[in-house]
């Protein structure tokens, strides 16, 4: 049997909410997590307030094996994530020695409070030191919080992406040459000969080779293969452009 992983990314900023920055983190994880085999099941978009993080953070941390957060882990008055994350556990925030060493080191006489706030953690909180960063990735419980920065967010997951494997989706993809309304009974007779297939359809405008993208994915690669084999029989070979 397949081995199964769920996820779910809790978003953090005002910013992303207000439209002045674009959330580009979770295309990214979707996309990677995709690649190792797990499930994200769910994205939500939070303001920067204490409750609902922890609001958030009781409702989705039990429910999936693993969550992330994105944002709210600077040095400023809206960093607020570890408060969150803590008292949705629970838990206390407190200033990590290893993390207050390492800033009193750096810093110096110019270390201040805000600068200290960096080495505050949820209290039970494991620093995960893979890969050549600077600064440690912090893991509780099942809880992976990262910052909201795209570049750091991205390298602090590749840094311990391997992590998260499980057996991988098989994906078979079919370009159509007609409209969507043309194939949407072949669709639907496939999905219900294979209920487990997770099966998509995507129009496309204006591109002179296709006009649907139809995707079919399992972690079981035979019963893909008769998934897939399947709709293809249905289809008039004329309205196929393509397979991969």
């Amino acid at each position: 049997m397949a081995r199964e992983k769920t996820a779910a990314l809790i978003v953090i900023g005002n910013e992303i909410l207000s439209g002045k920055i674009a959330d580009t983190n979770s295309s990214f994880l979707a996309a990677e997590l995709r690649a190792l085999g797990v499930s994200l099941r769910r994205i939500l978009v939070i303001p920067d307030e204490v409750d609902v993080i922890a609001e958030a953070v009781r409702a989705y941390q039990p429910a999936h094996d693993v969550l992330f957060t994105s944002g709210g882990v600077g040095p400023t008055h809206d960093d607020v994530t570890m408060t969150g994350v803590a008292r949705g556990l629970g838990r206390e925030v407190i200033r990590h020695p290893y993390l207050e060493a390492k800033m009193r080191e750096f810093f110096g006489s110019d270390l201040n409070d805000a600068r200290l706030k960096m080495a505050e953690v949820v209290a039970g909180s494991t620093l995960l030191f893979e890969g050549n960063l600077s600064f440690p990735t912090i893991q509780v419980e099942n809880i992976y919080i990262l910052p909201g920065i795209p570049e750091i967010f991205r390298e602090k997951f590749t840094a311990i992406r391997q992590r998260f494997t499980v057996d991988p989706f098989h994906l078979r993809v079919i370009y159509a040459r007609v409209q969507e309304t043309c194939i949407a009974d072949y669709l639907n007779r496939t999905i219900e000969s294979f209920p487990d297939l997770l099966l998509g359809s995507y129009p496309k405008l204006h591109d002179p080779e296709y006009r649907v993208r139809v995707t079919l994915e399992s972690k079981d690669q035979q019963y893909l293969e008769q998934a897939f084999q399947a709709l293809m029989s249905m289809l008039p070979p004329s309205a196929v452009v393509r397979t991969e």
